[in-house]
């Protein structure tokens, strides 16, 4: 009876329960969040009851600093012996991307660091898989995607119909530079493909170099395609194929480690796993990463 009488505040009862109820289970996953245990790999804070390091890198990468702190932490634990950095990425932003790339290629100053590649490891995941001393994937992992994009929206049209005209204050000629309320002229379109070609290079350099690539060969392959974890081996842009399990034991060869190999997670606090369920809600519902960073210069 009530809720024929007052349908629409029924509803909102029910969505306010029913949240209730979701976010209980949130905090019941997080009460055992630092306690997940991943393919026999224990995830937690006891560095010294592990000697291989594990470092994962999933989803739209828009920021260096966990993966960085991560990597330092391992870097400077003398009982870690070696450290894999566990891709599952599309790629991101750029310069977060290249952060973590030069931690990487400081921390392989010390310590050997492998990259073991998930589902897809492309674009700025391949980048920072470049730099570490030696990559595995599956022959199905989906990676290379080697190049740079810009993109936005232009919604003059519908500003028009709607009847919203763009009212502009600017400092510069340029100040208002891929503005959506407006088309790009000849000049802006020149400056943002002469951004888009040198930040490109700087990936195809900087892949070149770790990989021990001549740039002109690494060119040719950059030029924005998707490779097959087979294919990139038949490239030179991985090393090896295969998994996790196969990346722990190659490390702890290459490290020399005479010791049983104990891979461990650094520990995840409770905002991580948050971001983690809602990075595989996110995968479930097909939400595209560049909707994520429109307006945004990203690699990939």
């Amino acid at each position: 009876m009530y809720a024929r009488r007052h349908p629409f505040l029924f509803f909102l009862i029910t969505i306010v329960i029913c949240s209730t109820i979701m976010f209980s289970g949130f905090v019941l996953l997080l009460s055992f969040g630092s306690k997940m245990v991943s393919s026999g790999f224990t995830r937690n804070n006891a560095l010294s009851n592990g000697n291989v390091g594990i470092v994962e890198i999933n989803g739209i990468i828009l920021s260096s600093k966990k993966i960085i702190e991560n990597i330092k932490t391992f870097r400077d634990d003398d009982s870690i012996k070696a450290i894999i950095l566990r891709i599952d990425s599309p790629g991101g932003g750029i310069g977060p991307s290249q952060e973590i790339y030069r931690e990487v290629m400081k921390t392989k100053r010390d310590k050997k660091i492998i990259t073991s590649m998930g589902s897809v490891a492309a674009s700025g995941g391949y980048y920072i898989a470049s730099a570490t001393n030696k990559i595995i994937a599956n022959a199905g992992t989906l990676t290379g995607s080697i190049g740079v994009i810009m993109e936005y929206a232009n919604i003059e049209e519908i500003a028009k119909k709607i009847g919203i005209s763009p009212v502009v204050i600017k400092s510069g000629k340029f100040k208002d530079i891929g503005s959506p309320l407006r088309e790009l002229n000849d000049s802006e379109r020149k400056i943002l493909q002469d951004l888009v070609n040198e930040l490109h290079l700087q990936f195809v350099n900087d892949a070149a170099k770790a990989r021990g690539i001549d740039v002109e060969t690494m060119l040719t392959l950059a030029d924005g395609r998707v490779y097959t974890g087979q294919k990139a081996l038949d490239l030179n842009l991985i090393d090896r194929l295969g998994n996790l399990d196969d990346a722990v034991q190659w490390v702890g060869e290459l490290a020399g480690i005479k010791e049983k190999l104990k891979p461990v997670y650094p520990k995840e606090d409770k905002i991580t796993f948050i971001k983690r369920l809602a990075d595989t809600l996110f995968k479930d519902l097909n939400i595209s990463g560049t909707v994520t960073d429109n307006l945004r210069y990203i690699i990939n």
